[in-house]
């Protein structure tokens, strides 16, 4: 018998639960290729209900579209082709909404779907219509119902798996905390122990040495997915659990601490809602490279990036785009280092050869009529 996660963050013992997200997988949703398990999404609805008479919001991220289209196509394979997997989707969502109504009516409960590309939630504008409009519909007592809008979704403009868009999803919202629901009991130890690790604190490499991928023919992701998922919503302050959605009375048992799962630990305090923007909603479109003078200036004094820091360009980029900042690692090319920051760049790619490594007084004389000479102002820069 395992055991449940024993350290329960104090605030979901204590403390009322405002908002959570709950994302499900395929394999929790269905019971075989295009065949819905409608016995254990009327469970999930029945915990769902009994968290919102408690007075917590939730928000559900539902995967199965796909799954339920290759059903009605007669397919046993997830398509490789991009239209025939948007085919799939397009027949496959309108059966997942009506399942979750139908389950959520016996609780008197409203769902509303929500279609979402990475562009919704990259593009500020659009950003604030769906965090606006999510806020509408929790508010009015409607559970909303999110998907990637696989229809439409193109490369550029994929989450790549649904943990990944239930983090943005759980961050955009400001919840407390996302539950990922799969067929897995939680974060396996495999090459240890063999057993769930209940908590983790920090997620480090050797954390995510123990995700691994999925072979089921309707899903993507897997475990691996899932812990990327679960540093992405941490780092916006937001508890996660991964838990098996066939377990009973999943929810509830979670927020007692008496579920098995693995919890992972939010660190820090959440970063200001336009800077949570720009580290984790953000395709950046290249790096500026910089000295270690300016990454010591930047992490440690809360500076600006100034063009004496600036080393080199690396990719295309337009004024006001968004860039990675990498320190320079001594080599001829440009730093392939993990980015240690994000922000909008105020020169586009092309001036970086110019301005780099010039002091404000040059660079002055290169731009006179320019007011602004920073190249990463602080107030657009958020460290990674």
């Amino acid at each position: 018998m395992q055991q449940g996660i024993s350290s329960l963050p104090p605030a979901a013992a204590t403390t009322r639960l405002k908002r959570v997200v709950v994302k499900l997988g395929t394999g929790v949703l269905t019971s075989g290729v295009g065949q819905l398990n409608e016995q254990r999404i009327a469970a999930i609805c029945a915990q769902v209900s009994g968290l919102r008479q408690q007075g917590t919001e939730v928000i559900v991220v539902s995967s199965g579209a796909v799954g339920l289209g290759m059903g009605r196509l007669g397919l046993a394979k997830r398509p490789r082709d991009l239209a025939k997997k948007q085919a799939c989707a397009a027949i496959g969502q309108s059966l997942l909404m009506q399942t979750w109504q139908r389950g959520f009516d016996p609780h008197r409960l409203t769902v509303a779907q929500v279609l979402l590309t990475h562009d919704d939630l990259r593009l500020r504008s659009r950003y604030l219509a769906v965090k606006a409009t999510l806020g509408q519909l929790l508010a009015a007592g409607v559970v909303p119902v999110i998907n990637e809008n696989d229809t439409v979704s193109a490369a550029e403009i994929k989450f790549g798996d649904n943990d990944t868009l239930s983090a943005m999803v759980a961050s955009l919202a400001q919840a407390q905390y996302l539950v990922i629901l799969s067929q897995a009991p939680g974060l396996i130890d495999l090459k240890g122990t063999g057993q769930v690790v209940p908590v983790v604190e920090k997620i480090t490499p050797e954390i995510e040495a123990m995700a691994g991928g999925t072979k089921s023919e309707t899903a993507v992701g897997g475990m691996a997915s899932k812990v990327a998922a679960a540093k992405l919503a941490t780092k916006s302050g937001c508890g996660v659990f991964i838990a098996s959605g066939a377990e009973p009375d999943v929810l509830p048992r979670l927020f007692r601490g008496d579920a098995p799962g693995t919890f992972f630990v939010p660190s820090g305090l959440p970063m200001e809602a336009r800077k949570r923007w720009l580290a984790y909603f953000q395709r950046p479109l290249g790096t500026i490279v910089v000295n270690t003078g300016a990454a010591r200036a930047l992490r440690e004094g809360g500076k600006s990036l100034l063009a004496a820091g600036v080393v080199c360009a690396q990719g295309v980029f337009a004024a006001g785009d968004v860039v990675n900042l990498a320190l320079e690692d001594g080599t001829a090319t440009p730093s392939s280092r993990a980015p240690f920051a994000r922000g909008l760049t105020a020169y586009a790619s092309d001036d970086i050869p110019a301005l780099a490594g010039k002091q404000s007084a040059e660079l002055r004389t290169l731009h006179p009529g320019r007011k602004h000479l920073e190249v990463v102002h602080r107030d657009n820069l958020v460290l990674l």
